[in-house]
């Protein structure tokens, strides 16, 4: 029995996919974590697991090899297919990278495959015996240590990683491919990208890693490349239906279906999302309405005191508004003026402005702050009028 972990979006996930880590790591290593995380919050869910007799998994790592990692992978892809849906997508982590250019050909609806520092030849991964190789030949099998473990290596094992030909698999992908290589990668070299890259037919990509480590220990680098694998898979992935534009002018919402609370909002042709936080039932993927309501009157605010000085030709530096939102009963709150009861809702608002500011200026805009129209809206008693569409509208 293989150990695994499925991580979900909130809400019925676009895609499935499936990550394979590297040799002699497990489904929890940072790089497979973070990466799966990320691409939670993108709708996409990732099935992890460790390969035979590492991690939380059954059997004896001696008894594995190449082929056998191959193996636990169209298992993998087959506990998907019978219990969620097949796997759309591979992503394998050094020599899991050459494991799913291996197993693509054997997973039918795979439509697209991504490899993260993984060498061009199975047998890449002997150099990490070093003096063992010999004794290995010799006598069948040899202790190796490996990232402070130790492992039992057997000569079946370079037996088969020798007689794969991975070349052949990439050339045969008939997959888009796409290759994340950290360029100063110690432990499997660029110039591994660059023989993946050549066997592979178009569509292929390479995107470079730029400062990384080979096990993506810095959260960016993983963060990185889980966006960048999200943006790509749209093309191959189903991207997540968004509402119909209304017409100019018009503000739409509409829920998306996925979690408790998540809204899409169509402004004008741009897209944002909004949530409710976790503490209040949500799943946090997107402002709250009241988060939406303060980022209107911070961007009024700068937007305000930017058109006086331009108008005054006043030297004004970069402005910034920090604005935050709680309901207090009017009696504690001093300054929010008279004819208040009950509780109200009071925002406060903090101007930042780079540079020096003579004292008669610094008066002037936070009175100017005050004429900033959201402002003078949440002021002031508005009228909302609600209608019902549809047929009887």
């Amino acid at each position: 029995m293989l150990a695994a972990r499925l991580d979900q979006p909130a809400g019925k996930p676009r895609a499935y996919v499936l990550f394979a880590h590297c040799f002699t790591c497990s489904k929890d290593v940072f790089a497979a974590s973070r990466i799966a995380a990320q691409l939670a919050a993108h709708g996409i869910a990732t099935l992890r697991f460790d390969f035979t007799g590492l991690g939380a998994s059954e059997g004896e790592f001696a008894n594995t090899h190449f082929s056998s990692n191959v193996d636990d992978l169209v298992a993998a892809a087959g506990w998907l297919r019978s219990e969620h849906e097949p796997p759309l997508l591979l992503i394998g982590h050094s020599l899991g990278g050459a494991a799913v250019l291996a197993a693509a050909s054997r997973v039918p609806e795979v439509k697209a495959v991504a490899t993260i520092g993984a060498p061009a030849d199975a047998d890449h991964v002997i150099h990490n015996f070093g003096a063992s190789v010999d004794e290995i030949e010799q006598a069948g099998e040899a202790e190796v240590s490996l990232a402070g473990r130790t492992f039992t290596i057997r000569k079946s094992f370079l037996d088969d990683v020798r007689a794969t030909k991975l070349r052949d698999h990439v050339a045969g992908l008939k997959r888009a491919l796409i290759i994340f290589h950290a360029p100063l990668d110690e432990t499997v070299g660029i110039d591994n990208a660059s023989a993946i890259f050549t066997a592979a037919k178009h569509p292929k990509s390479f995107v470079s890693l730029d400062g990384a480590d080979h096990l993506l220990t810095r959260r960016e680098d993983a963060m990185f490349v889980a966006d960048v694998l999200s943006a790509w898979a749209n093309r191959y992935v189903p991207v997540p239906e968004r509402p119909q534009p209304a017409a100019e002018g018009i503000v739409r919402v509409r829920e998306t279906g996925n979690g408790k609370y998540q809204q899409d909002i169509l402004v004008d042709g741009h897209h944002l999302l909004a949530d409710e936080p976790s503490s209040a039932g949500g799943d946090g993927t997107g402002p709250s309405p009241y988060d939406y309501l303060s980022a209107a009157l911070g961007a009024c605010t700068a937007m305000t005191l930017r058109m006086y000085a331009d108008f005054k030709k006043i030297e004004l530096g970069r402005v910034t508004v920090d604005v935050s939102h709680g309901k207090v009963h009017a009696d504690d709150c001093a300054d929010c003026g008279e004819g208040r009861t009950g509780k109200i809702d009071r925002f406060e608002r903090m101007i930042s402005v780079e540079g020096e500011l003579a004292p008669d200026l610094r008066e002037k805009l936070v009175e100017i702050a005050g004429k900033c129209p959201v402002h003078r809206t949440l002021e002031a008693e508005a009228v909302v009028i609600t209608r019902l569409g549809g047929e009887q509208a």
